[in-house]
């Protein structure tokens, strides 16, 4: 079988914004390293910031809130 070929950077994006999760405003997850490979952290703070959303790291997972609402870490 053929190894597909990686996304770029932008079909990347599209790909995790156009999600049916994110599309609602909810919560999606990506692993950090994938991030760092395909974008680099200064254009994935570059696309929250454009549509106003957060993200947290924590144990090599990356979770974003695909909305604008405050987050607030419980404990």
């Amino acid at each position: 079988m053929p190894v597909p070929a990686p996304l770029s950077a932008d079909a990347w994006l599209q790909q995790l914004f156009r999600s049916q999760a994110a599309a609602k405003g909810g919560v999606i997850r990506r692993q950090k390293r994938n991030i760092e490979r395909l974008l680099g952290w200064d254009r994935f703070r570059q696309e929250l910031k454009h549509r106003g959303f957060h993200a947290v790291e924590n144990a090599g997972q990356v979770v974003i809130f695909c909305n604008q609402d405050a987050v607030r870490i419980i404990q």
